[in-house]
Formats: structure tokens, C-alpha cells, sequence
């Protein structure tokens, strides 16, 4: 089964790209631009926007963002996620917001300030800007929102990620600013920007990488001294899509070796979380020939521990989150059973080294976000939005 899944499953992305991302699979014919450019608008327009923000503050409350319309929504809970405060618009001003997929808003509490960041649609296909407002008064009144790429041009600014805590907020996207009107060069690349005066402003965007996948979610954690970390999928050699790892303060390291060759964007991020001993534990999808699937590795130093399969290729498993507290590590992703949309688990209580057998958490019929890791202490939650069975909260238990 893995052998007729594979041709399929990349035959998908090769195609994929005429909608999915402009200037890949080039043997593929593209629709006229005005076209082109009403269907990409169409589409932003029409998605479900499912994907939702969450996030645990240092009370235990339960904050979640998540957009209706034009406005993305702030609310949080004293209960775990049963009832909610009401809602309170972050941007007044309606606008296209990114929300489904592997774009999703990103959230942050800090105290009495809440930071908020996402990623604006624009008309031309793949165009966007990162976005960002801050409330100084525990989330009842937000800032206007600010763009935060320094470069205007309605081209690529999309996927952010986002880190806050005393010192500053951290903000990572992927950026086309300098592969425009380049036919040569391959992906996109990183940028970051940082602020250190409460999210007021913002320091010159500065480039983390060169060659980034283009669409693949960003995942950001931070390392032990609280600088941030990025995990994201990079493109080496001429078309390898494997994962890169960097501190923001060094240069990047290369973090899987599974080869993928690929001319498309898989549209499948990773997962990283680090903890308290510096270990970083990451989770991603590859489909590569040799060897595809969900797979698990435990970074310790320069040390790299054996990639580790996880989920059941035939279901479809994808789309990983982890999270790591003291020796417990948590793994959760999405597989569907031919009825139902999955939600399934993996735990470990040795820091990773070995695992539970997988089990279910959630299920659900019809379209629903990728799974959503938040702890708080010794507590780790599920948050998962589906459209049949409304925003999921549950207690993941040791």
C-alpha cells in the first residue's frame, strides 16, 4: 500500500503548485493570470478558516484566537477551554485573514500583554504581510496593527511564527523579497524581526536563511537561555527538502537526512518543543521513496538520536505537534480512517527514548484544523477546531 500511496501522494504536490505556489512544476500549464489571480482570491476568500491560536497564560487560563469573518477574535478560559469570555476583535478593521492549512494566527501572553500576529491575504497570488498588534491590559483594548516585513510588495510574507516573553516578542515568516524576478533562485527565505519595547515597534527585518520551502509551517521554541530557536523545511543541494534547525544567533544545522526530492511544496511543516535540559525533540512528514512517513528524533547536543516512525502511513498520518514536560514528551497528529478525521497520540515518560503504543484522542466527521499541543505545568491540552463538532479542548493524560 505504501508503494501505490506514494505516486499518488506526489503526484498531488507536482500538480499542486499551479494553485499551490507560483513558479514550481513548471511542466504543468498555469491558467491565464487574471485568472489565476481570481481563483487564488477566491479561494482565501472561501476557506473554512478553522485554524485557531492557543495558549496557556502563567494564571492556568486558557487563551484562544481565531478568526470570524474579516476580525480575528481574543478570548480566553478559566475552565480548560468549556466556556470561553466574550469575544473581542483584535483587528477593527476587516481584513483577509490567513487561517487554515499550515497558516494559522499566533498568540502569545506575557503578563498583562497579549500578543497577537497573523498573516494578511492579499489579492496576488501567494502575497501576504505579517501582521501584529499587542493589548497592555490583559486583552481588552489592541493596538492598531502594524505590518512588520519592511518590504511592501505584495509578494510573499506569509506563515509567521511568533515568541514572547519579558525581554521581547520574535517574530519568523517565509519571504520572497529576494527570489522576485530571480528564476534561479530556489524557494524562499527566512526573515525575522524582533521588538524589544512591549511590541510598540519593530527592528529592521533581518534574513535567517536562504532557500526555505516555501509553504511549509514554521515552528519556533525557545532554547534554554530563552533565545529563539526555528525549525523549518529547507531546500539543500538543488531540490532536497529536508529540515533545517538554528538558533537565531548562529547558523543553521541541518536536522533530517531523508532526502526528499521534490520540484513542489509539500505544504507539511514540522514540530519542535525544547526542554528544560536543552534537548530538542522535533516531529515531521517526509515523503521520501526510502523511507515515508511521520518520523521522531531527539537532539541532544551535536548528538542525533535515530529518526523514529511514528503513525500509520495508509491512514494518511500527518501533520505532528510535540510538546515536552520535564521527562514526559507528548506527540499528537492527524490520520483519517476512511470516515472520520483522527486525532492520535504517542506519549513518553524517559525524555523520548521509548514510547507508548498510539491512541486516540478525537475524531471527528468532516473538515477540522491540524491538532494544537498547550501546557501549563505538569498539564497538556489537545485544542482542535473541527467544523461538525465545534473547538475541541481535552486534558492529555499522562
Amino acid at each position: 500500500m505504501v508503494r501505490t500511496l506514494l505516486p499518488l501522494f506526489a503526484g498531488l504536490l507536482l500538480v499542486g503548485p499551479v494553485i499551490a505556489h507560483d513558479g514550481h512544476g513548471g511542466a504543468a500549464a498555469a491558467p491565464p493570470k487574471s485568472d489565476y489571480a481570481k481563483v487564488w482570491l477566491e479561494r482565501q476568500q472561501n476557506a473554512p478558516r478553522l485554524a485557531v491560536a492557543a495558549r496557556f497564560d502563567d494564571q492556568g487560563r486558557l487563551w484562544l484566537a481565531r478568526v470570524v469573518g474579516g476580525q480575528l477574535l481574543l478570548s480566553h478560559s478559566s475552565d480548560g477551554g468549556s466556556s470561553f469570555t466574550e469575544p473581542v476583535a483584535v483587528n477593527r478593521q476587516p481584513e483577509l485573514i490567513a487561517a487554515d492549512g499550515e497558516a494559522r494566527p499566533q498568540l502569545a501572553v506575557v503578563g498583562r500583554h497579549v500578543y497577537v500576529s497573523w498573516t494578511q491575504g492579499l489579492p496576488q497570488p501567494f502575497a501576504g504581510h505579517i501582521r501584529f498588534a499587542v493589548s497592555d491590559d490583559g486583552g481588552a483594548r489592541f493596538s492598531e496593527p502594524l505590518t512588520v516585513n519592511d518590504d511592501q510588495r505584495p509578494i510573499t510574507h506569509r506563515f509567521n511564527a511568533m515568541l514572547a516573553d519579558a525581554d521581547g516578542v520574535t517574530l519568523a515568516w517565509i519571504d520572497k523579497r529576494d527570489g522576485t524576478g530571480d528564476p534561479a533562485y530556489r524557494g524562499a527565505a527566512i526573515y525575522t524581526a524582533r521588538s524589544t519595547d512591549g511590541g510598540r515597534s519593530f527592528a529592521a527585518n533581518r534574513k535567517l536563511a536562504d532557500h526555505s520551502c516555501e509553504c511549509c509551517r514554521l515552528a519556533l521554541a525557545a532554547d534554554t537561555d530563552g533565545t529563539p530557536v526555528l525549525l523549518w523545511r529547507h531546500i539543500f543541494g538543488q531540490n532536497l527538502r529536508d529540515f533545517a534547525l538554528a538558533r537565531l544567533d548562529a547558523p543553521l544545522r541541518r536536522v533530517t537526512e531523508d532526502g526528499w526530492a521534490i520540484d513542489a511544496c509539500p505544504h507539511h511543516g514540522g514540530a519542535l518543543a525544547i526542554g528544560a535540559d536543552g534537548i530538542r525533540h522535533i516531529a515531521w512528514f517526509t515523503g521520501a521513496e526510502s523511507g515515508p512517513g511521520l518520523f521522531y528524533r531527539r537532539l541532544a547536543g551535536d548528538d542525533a538520536g535515530p529518526p523514529l516512525p511514528f503513525g500509520h502511513l495508509d491512514a494518511q498520518a500527518g501533520h505532528p505537534q510535540v510538546a515536552v514536560i520535564g521527562p514526559r514528551v507528548v506527540l499528537v497528529w492527524r490520520e483519517y480512517d476512511g470516515r472520520h478525521n483522527l486525532i492520535r497520540r504517542q506519549q513518553s515518560t524517559d525524555g523520548g527514548r521509548s514510547w507508548s503504543d498510539p491512541a486516540t484522542l478525537a475524531q471527528t466527521a468532516g473538515a477540522a484544523d491540524d491538532p494544537l499541543l498547550v501546557s501549563h505545568g505538569e498539564a497538556v491540552r489537545l485544542v482542535w477546531n473541527t467544523a461538525a463538532d465545534g473547538l475541541r479542548s481535552l486534558a492529555v493524560q499522562p
